[in-house]
């Protein structure tokens, strides 16, 4: 990507010196600044891939839901033929939204302001009153229908992008597809959402939440601290202590593209549910003692035949727990303890859509397997919505904070002061890791968000 080196925002201040690449520091005005949000709304959410909703939300013909592309909203709609279309949600004639509900279900997208109407596909039908022909002659009604994004199914998942001949949303992934296909790619039927998601409006920068879905760990050790004390999650039966920083070892995956994936050892689970060293047990067995989050044992065939070997290898050593797709998605597919020391898979999305430079749209969407039991399901939405739903004990923490920054970062000092990512990795991949990527392994340092703001300052200053 060209650079466009020389963009001076309006206090005189060049977008390219925002990011201290020598020293690892951000200038802290880059989680309230006006000027830089209006910018990045065309050079990050104008040419990014970003997450829109799953498939199954959407099921029969006709059905869409509206949701939103950075600062324009859109509907996302399935054509009869069974394909799905991403519509800009403004009408062509006079600039009215289209759908100013939610969802729902309907072969004619009708603007209430002069009646101009659109099929699923964003293709323009007419205007009352056809013998006046109200849509002029000027233009031929091909070219009265709705802008259309470009768009993936991942898995089922649904991305979007207003870059049309940009990179594909296999070239976006990279490397990190690799990984993300072992919890998105892993079974025949794939995920479903169980309902609608969840939104709620937090008062914060976009990027607040965005750089810490690039595998922040780090901060469980002080914000999330009552999960080594609390309930299930205490740690007290290991010895008495609630120190968590035994979890933040592990393997850590960053990308060129921003994307991150936070990889946790399983052998202390697999050991203290089985009672034996994970190290004298084959992939099967391993596989059989813990299964995958939302993962049963009856699917456990579906996996071997999807997976490499290699992939496999990480599902049952290191699998990726957390972590984020650039720039404002993050994934948890994580293992919840039971009180019955059982263990419970949990699959989400968070989503964080801009809506102004200081607030954002949370947006959560609770996963399972298709092919999951009813009362498996069941459970699996009920603990997530207690942890990461909209009043969940993990998102409670999470959302307190980031407001608190975008604040600081309106003060006349305090945008001066920069965000520091300067613990670095001086380790590498550990022997014999299979998979590929910007690879490290240790206790937890801030190289994935590091390269999240990378790929941020890169997109910010590319030649438009």
């Amino acid at each position: 990507m060209s650079s466009n080196a020389g963009y001076t925002l309006a206090d005189g201040t060049r977008l390219e010196d925002l990011v201290s690449v020598p020293t690892r520091e951000v200038q802290m005005r880059a989680l309230s600044d006006p000027e830089i949000y209006q910018l990045e709304m065309d050079r990050v959410f104008g040419r990014t891939w970003l997450l829109l909703g799953h498939e199954s939300e959407i099921p029969a013909s006709g059905d869409f839901i509206v949701r939103d592309m950075g600062s324009d909203s859109v509907i996302v709609a399935r054509a009869k033929d069974g394909a799905i279309h991403v519509s800009l949600n403004v009408c062509p004639h006079r600039g009215m939204r289209i759908s100013t509900v939610d969802a729902g279900n309907t072969q004619i997208h009708k603007c209430i302001y002069h009646g101009w109407a659109f099929r699923p596909n964003g293709e323009f039908i007419g205007a009352p009153v056809e013998k006046e022909c109200m849509h002029g002659r000027m233009m031929p009604k091909e070219e009265l229908g709705l802008p259309q994004a470009r768009v993936a199914l991942y898995g089922g998942i649904i991305f979007a992008t207003w870059d049309i001949e940009g990179p594909s949303f296999d070239e976006f992934l990279g490397d990190a597809k690799w990984y993300f296909d072992t919890l998105f790619e892993r079974s025949d039927n794939g995920l479903e959402v169980l309902g609608p998601p969840q939104r709620f409006i937090v008062r914060a920068n976009w990027k607040a939440a965005g750089e810490q879905s690039a595998a922040d760990g780090y901060h469980t050790l002080t914000l999330h601290r009552w999960l080594g004390e609390v309930g299930n999650y205490s740690k007290s039966g290991d010895g008495g202590s609630a120190d968590l920083s035994p979890e933040m070892y592990g393997v850590e995956v960053s990308s060129p593209h921003g994307h991150a994936l936070r990889c946790i050892d399983l052998g202390r689970k697999i050991k203290k549910l089985t009672g034996l060293d994970p190290a004298e047990l084959s992939v099967e067995q391993k596989l059989e003692a813990l299964p995958p989050p939302g993962v049963t044992r009856e699917m456990l065939p579906q996996l071997m035949k999807r997976l490499s070997k290699e992939q496999l290898e990480v599902v049952v050593s290191m699998p990726p727990q957390v972590g984020g797709i650039f720039p404002n998605v993050l994934f948890a597919f994580v293992y919840i303890p039971q009180a019955d020391g059982t263990v419970l898979g949990l699959t989400l999305l968070h989503a964080y859509v801009p809506k102004g430079p200081d607030q954002l749209e949370f947006v959560n969407w609770v996963l399972a397997e298709k092919d999951a039991p009813a009362e498996l399901k069941e459970k699996m939405l009920m603990q997530s919505i207690q942890l990461f739903g909209t009043s969940g004990m993990v998102e409670q923490d999470d959302s307190d904070t980031w407001p608190h920054m975008t604040l600081a970062a309106k003060g006349a000092r305090g945008r001066r002061s920069t965000l520091k990512y300067q613990a670095v990795y001086e380790t590498g991949a550990p022997k014999g890791w299979p998979g590929p990527g910007i690879v490290n392994e240790g206790f937890t340092k801030d190289d994935t968000q590091w390269h999240w703001w990378l790929y941020w300052n890169e997109l910010m200053n590319a030649r438009t």
